[in-house]
C-alpha cells in the first residue's frame, strides 16, 4: 500500500461522515431523523426511531428477521441504507396491526401457533404478507409447476420455497406454513 493510500485510510477513519437529514414514511407516518449516511434501515428503525419489532438477527441478510415491506415488497432492512428510502412507503410489523386490531396474517400466526420464541415472527409475518402479494401478482417461484399460468397454486411446497429466506431457529415451520395457508385462504394480503 502506498503512503497516499495509508494517509487516505487514516483520514477516512478519523473523520466521520456528516449526518444526513432524512424523512421516512414509516407505518403511514413521516418521521424526520439525522443519520450517518451509512446507517442501515434496520438500525434507523431500531436505534433512531425505537421501532423494536424489526429484529436484528444475522445483520448479513441471511436470516430474514429484519424483513419489512417497502412499497409493498419485502426487503431485508439490514441490507439497505436508510437514506435510500426517503420517497418510499415503509411498513414494519408495528404498522401491520396492534394487539386490539391484528392484521389477518398476525391473527393466523396466533391461531396456528406459528411461533415459539417469537424472535423471527415479525420478519416471518412481513415476509408472508409480501409473499402473498407476489402470488396474487402471479410471480412464479423456483417450484411453480406452470410458470405460464397467471394464477399460482399456493401449495405447501410453494409456501416453503417462497419463505425459505426466513429462518426460524425454533423450527416452527409446519405451523408457519399452516398460518400462511390459512391466511391466504381467508383472503388476507
Amino acid at each position: 500500500m502506498s503512503a497516499s493510500d495509508t494517509h487516505a485510510m487514516r483520514r477516512d477513519q478519523a473523520e466521520p461522515a456528516p449526518p444526513s437529514a432524512i424523512k421516512l414514511n414509516i407505518n403511514d407516518q413521516v418521521r424526520q431523523l439525522e443519520v450517518d449516511p451509512r446507517t442501515s434501515l434496520l438500525d434507523a428503525l431500531r436505534e433512531h426511531l425505537r421501532l423494536s419489532g424489526t429484529k436484528k438477527g444475522c445483520d448479513h441478510g441471511q436470516c430474514g428477521a429484519c424483513t419489512v415491506l417497502i412499497n409493498g415488497r419485502r426487503v431485508l432492512s439490514c441490507l439497505t441504507l436508510a437514506v435510500m428510502h426517503e420517497d418510499d412507503e415503509i411498513m414494519t410489523i408495528e404498522g401491520l396491526g396492534d394487539p386490539d386490531h391484528l392484521h389477518p396474517m398476525q391473527r393466523a400466526f396466533v391461531e396456528c401457533d406459528g411461533f415459539q420464541c417469537g424472535y423471527c415472527t415479525p420478519g416471518q409475518i412481513c415476509s408472508a404478507v409480501g409473499m402473498l402479494a407476489e402470488v396474487k401478482a402471479g410471480w412464479p417461484s423456483h417450484v411453480t409447476t406452470d410458470v405460464s399460468s397467471p394464477r399460482v397454486a399456493l401449495t405447501d411446497d410453494e409456501i416453503r420455497e417462497r419463505m425459505s429466506g426466513n429462518i426460524c431457529r425454533c423450527a416452527a415451520y409446519p405451523n408457519i406454513v399452516a398460518a400462511i395457508r390459512d391466511s391466504a385462504e381467508g383472503g388476507a394480503t
